[in-house]
């Protein structure tokens, strides 16, 4: 399994200390290092079964800086998945990719039924 996250957030903390308590063994991305591309996130979105607002760290800094509050519902999935994958600090984090799921955001309970 793949977990993105960006290693100062105190949530990406909690779910990988979690993940290592469930001896769960994941390879470790550091988002801001290793942003994902346009075409990644599509695949995530696509099996996420989530809206694509989903993957938006609305509490960013980036995010208000942008005003994307505002910009989000006019712009095109396309233009979405451009910006999300400029930027992985705009990317909603933990992200936790395994065999047929994508889970964004630390919740342990789904992440325990998930696993």
């Amino acid at each position: 399994m793949l977990f993105v996250c960006y290693p100062k957030c105190t949530t990406c903390q909690k779910a990988r200390k979690w993940l290592e308590e469930q001896g769960v063994d994941v390879t470790i991305r550091d988002i801001k290092l290793e942003n994902p591309s346009a075409e990644e996130l599509r695949t995530w979105w696509t099996v996420s079964g989530l809206p694509l607002k989903k993957f938006f760290n609305t509490s960013g800094l980036q995010y208000k800086a942008l005003g994307l509050k505002d910009k989000l519902p006019t712009m095109t999935e396309e233009e979405q998945l451009a910006l999300l994958s400029s930027d992985g600090m705009l990317v909603k984090r933990p992200i936790l990719v395994g065999e047929g799921f994508v889970r964004v955001g630390f919740r342990e309970k789904e992440w325990e039924d998930t696993l």
